[in-house]
């Protein structure tokens, strides 16, 4: 595969559009997803050490998907706004990092990609698995203290899984020169050469079989099944609230003053499912269609792709928000106080 072309002037001119307001407004996103995310650790943790352990699991999962956003803003997104701003980060003099250091830091961008994506999906499944237990929260109250040692062997898992099928990045990426373009792109990692790191595979035709498993695998099969989660989820809600009547809510008291959080928490899962298909959607598309296309607008289209990217990751703490009360205070706190 070719890692030392010259970059079309299609290209440049594309990523020149990022000289000014674009670039700005990307940074804005960058800076918001870190620190979003970040104060959806702290918080929630927080609520996880010293809450109820009622809510404790559903309070894990939001943290390890929190977390997968801020290792993604970290270690790739800030890391293209350093090399807007022409600071190259791993550089020694003139000389751009080694092929080893690609081959880490290619495998870290797959490997978190992949476990973002995941992590997202986790939310919507979690919450679907619960609305299906038969009892109530209320009568668990006397379980073991602690998390459930099946949400921690998921949590394993899904790490684990997603850094095996990574492995093809340590491998097939090489160190490029200071002029060098890509020839594939995935969604997985980034949208153009980041520290003259490209991918390198035997052939075209290999590249592009492991763009598209990649595709399907981390893009389209986890919306798919977000959006069959999601809905069974409402559907199980919709189902409850018409089984349960009035006439039966002494019997199923508690079950019953459960259904409209558990209802709200369905909404804003379903306003994070949407804005992680408009977002990641828009990025599937146009790398593909530089992939398979190469048109006169596939510089452009990256462009939208690199934003797309950002916009799930710097959004999704402000939707969490609206369903969790402690989250939410400590927003409106510091927007207030920034106010005053």
């Amino acid at each position: 595969m070719e890692v030392n072309a010259t970059a079309a002037p299609a290209a440049k001119g594309a990523w020149s559009l990022l000289a000014s307001t674009p670039l700005v407004c990307y940074i804005i996103l960058v800076l918001v997803g870190i620190l979003g995310n970040g104060m959806v650790i702290c918080v929630v943790g927080e609520n996880i050490l010293h809450g109820q352990k009622g809510g404790r699991s559903a309070d894990m999962i939001l943290v390890n998907m929190a977390f997968s956003n801020l290792l993604v803003s970290v270690a790739r997104n800030l890391l293209l706004v350093l090399t807007d701003f022409g600071i190259e980060v791993l550089r020694h003099g003139n000389m751009l990092p080694s092929k080893s250091w690609c081959q880490v830091l290619m495998g870290v961008w797959v490997w978190l990609r992949c476990a973002n994506v995941w992590s997202t999906f986790f939310v919507s499944a979690f919450h679907f698995q619960t609305l299906r237990r038969v009892a109530p929260p209320m009568a668990r109250l006397n379980s073991p203290r602690g998390p459930p040692s099946s949400l921690l062997i998921g949590f394993l898992l899904l790490w684990a899984l997603n850094l095996i099928y990574s492995i093809p990045a340590f491998v097939y990426s090489t160190k490029g020169g200071s002029n060098a373009t890509e020839t594939l792109m995935l969604v997985t990692s980034t949208t153009r050469p980041l520290l003259g790191c490209l991918w390198d595979f035997p052939s075209m035709y290999s590249g592009l079989a492991f763009a598209t498993a990649s595709m399907v695998i981390h893009e389209i099969i986890p919306i798919l099944l977000m959006s069959v989660t999601n809905l069974g989820s409402l559907l199980t809600l919709y189902a409850h609230g018409s089984k349960h009547h009035p006439a039966h809510k002494s019997q199923h008291a508690p079950v019953m003053q459960r259904v409209p959080a558990e209802r709200r928490a369905a909404k804003v899962i379903l306003a994070l499912i949407i804005l992680f298909i408009t977002s990641w959607g828009a990025s599937v598309v146009s790398v593909n269609y530089f992939n398979y296309n190469r048109g006169p607008s596939s510089a452009y289209l990256l462009v939208v792709a690199r934003f797309s990217n950002s916009a799930f990751i710097a959004l999704s703490p402000f939707i969490l928000a609206v369903g969790h009360r402690r989250l939410r205070a400590v927003i409106q706190s510091v927007i207030k106080c920034r106010c005053s």
